[in-house]
């Protein structure tokens, strides 16, 4: 076997703040075979190529900032192992994690193993809810072989990665790039698999602002995503009917507000019923998330702006299409 069998990937921007527990978290991994880190700089203005350099096994590159579908391309080429192992730099890697990626790929027709999420910041309320939420996907949703994963925390066979062309760098943001390479590798006839074991810790946000700015992005580049894969818009293991009616719903809320404030008859009560019974769905669904009183009613509240952000998120997304059409 070749000494360096794995190459492990991570872009990173602006990530001295965390990128260290990152980088010390693989130097412990349990995986008896070789493997490389190589963390791919997107143009950062703060601290991060000197916490990088104080990891002497490390191989650092720096680009011009680009995305993280770009940074993720450019470690790829550098790559000397036969397998492309991802995370981001807000990730805390399990010791066992690369060794449980590996297992995965017991199946020749695994082209690609996914992990799941841990908490990096439990102590956030926010970041606690949004991980119970991600929890809850995983154990109730994702099969063993789900038709997307994500960037954060997977392994792909080099073969597959180059045959696929990679990451779509049109994606130029944080968004949608993950979901588009897994459409192109189950299209090219390979299978994922979603090792449960693999575990990455996440600094899940903190800030309700940042999270709605995040949730808002989701919503714009899900439009190019659709947009290249019409077939994923009936769901992917990941998403299920709550998430697909929800922007809907949203959308609903919002046309009958516009029609209440021109004094439209009849729309102020219907739009009332709607935003109070989307509410209460909202928190009722966050209690099964959370499955805590307090913790319910106010993710249940994030819940709700959530689908309003990805609302006006898609909606920019498709004005945005149609106007470069």
């Amino acid at each position: 076997m070749d000494p360096i069998a794995i190459s492990v990937i991570i872009p990173a921007y602006n990530a001295s703040a965390t990128i260290g527990r990152t980088l010390f978290a693989l130097t412990s991994q349990d995986y008896a075979g070789g493997f490389e880190v190589i963390v791919v700089d997107d143009g950062s203005l703060d601290n991060t190529a000197n916490i990088v350099a104080s990891f002497p096994a490390v191989r650092y590159v720096r680009q011009e900032n680009a995305g993280p579908a770009s940074a993720r391309n450019h470690g790829a080429r550098l790559a000397k192992g036969e397998y492309f192992a991802f995370t981001d730099s807000d990730c805390v890697p399990n010791k066992d994690w690369i060794s449980q990626l590996i297992k995965g790929f017991e199946q020749n027709q695994v082209g690609v193993v996914a992990g799941s999420y841990g908490i990096a910041n439990p102590k956030s309320i926010l970041a606690g809810c949004v991980w119970a939420e991600i929890v809850w996907r995983h154990s109730h949703l994702m099969p063993d072989f789900p038709k997307a994963f994500g960037s954060y925390n997977f392994c792909v066979k080099k073969n597959v990665f180059e045959a696929v062309k990679g990451f779509n760098t049109g994606y130029r943001m944080a968004s949608g790039e993950d979901n588009d390479l897994s459409y192109k590798i189950i299209k090219a006839g390979w299978l994922i698999y979603f090792q449960r074991k693999a575990v990455v810790d996440h600094y899940h946000p903190t800030e309700v602002n940042r999270y709605l700015k995040e949730q808002f992005r989701h919503g714009f580049w899900r439009v190019k995503m659709y947009r290249d894969h019409p077939r994923m818009m009936r769901g992917d293991g990941y998403t299920y009917w709550k998430d697909i009616i929800e922007m809907p719903w949203a959308g609903g809320i919002g046309v009958g507000i516009v029609l209440s404030v021109l004094n439209f008859g009849g729309f102020k009560h219907l739009t009332c019923f709607l935003l109070l019974s989307f509410l209460v769905f909202e928190i009722l669904s966050a209690f099964l998330i959370t499955r805590r009183f307090f913790r319910g009613i106010f993710f249940g509240f994030i819940l709700f702006l959530r689908a309003f952000a990805r609302m006006f998120g898609f909606s920019s997304g498709f004005f945005s299409i149609s106007l470069k059409k």
